[in-house]
């Protein structure tokens, strides 16, 4: 049973810890053919939004051994706060595996944000890393470079160098501030 809340906690503050307890608990243990395919246009939608705000982007597709694509990352946290959503990876333009990511941090923050991000791996062997693990932390294994506006207008196929790069965007919400730092991304195996 959980304790009774304090009738002093603002009822807004209330609904953020639920929330996030609640981004913390969800699992998506299998997916369905219809879940499959709604992941499958929200992540093109997302990746097409991507390649509209930075051109640079698509540079990089181009290239890209596989490209991971997270439409809906949402963030809440009151002290204590997580962060989850589903994503698809693509191949060759062809949906080949889903993913969940997820995140749990402490320290100083407060409100709900929602975000979206994109893994471009762009070598072979970081892809083969990410599809072989059972789970992988961002900040462990292929080295992630992330892509600021700056840095996104000045990519070409002569500036392109081997990792995994990282485009964050699309950011909505009470939330201030970003990270991937600590992020576990985890294949969704279907039913």
């Amino acid at each position: 049973m959980l304790p009774a809340m304090s009738h002093s906690l603002h009822p807004k503050l209330a609904g953020i810890l639920v929330l996030a307890a609640s981004l913390l608990l969800t699992s998506t243990a299998g997916l369905h053919a219809a879940d499959r395919a709604q992941m499958r246009g929200e992540a093109r939608a997302a990746l097409n939004r991507l390649y509209a705000e930075h051109p640079g982007a698509r540079q990089l597709g181009k290239s890209a051994e596989g490209i991971l694509v997270f439409p809906g990352i949402v963030k809440a946290g009151l002290v204590i706060g997580g962060q989850q959503g589903d994503g698809t990876l693509f191949r060759n333009g062809n949906a080949v595996g889903y993913y969940k990511s997820i995140a749990a941090s402490y320290g100083l923050q407060a409100g709900v944000q929602k975000f979206s991000y994109v893994l471009f791996f762009m070598k072979a062997e970081d892809l083969a890393y990410l599809r072989k693990s059972e789970g992988w932390e961002i900040g462990t294994g292929p080295s992630i470079v992330l892509v600021d506006k700056g840095m996104a207008k000045t990519l070409s196929s002569t500036t392109l160098r081997k990792g995994v790069y990282t485009f964050i965007f699309g950011q909505k919400g009470l939330m201030a501030g970003v990270g991937l730092q600590g992020t576990k991304i985890t294949p969704i195996h279907p039913r």
